[in-house]
């Protein structure tokens, strides 16, 4: 077991938050004493304070920055396609 305590601010991670969650993206993008301020990245994006104690069942993986800017043209793009205007 992990903790978001563990988590580096400004990092991208592969979680699964519980044994039989699937796999989420996370930002951990601020810190305080005792929180973590949290971007989840599904279908769409949801913000929010954990505890550093808050369990994480697995940290899979630390993305690289490579990894990262790859991802964010796939999300980008496919977010763009629900807010284009159709020209009637």
């Amino acid at each position: 077991m992990y903790s978001y305590g563990l988590l580096e601010t400004g990092c991208y991670y592969l979680v699964q938050e519980k044994l039989d969650s699937p796999i989420s993206l996370i930002k951990a993008t601020m810190e305080s004493d005792h929180c973590m301020y949290v971007f989840t990245y599904n279908d769409e994006t949801i913000t929010g304070w954990k505890r550093k104690s808050d369990k994480i069942y697995d940290i899979i993986e630390c993305l690289t920055d490579e990894a990262v800017e790859a991802w964010q043209k796939h999300y980008n793009s496919s977010n763009e396609a629900y807010y284009e205007e159709d020209d009637e």
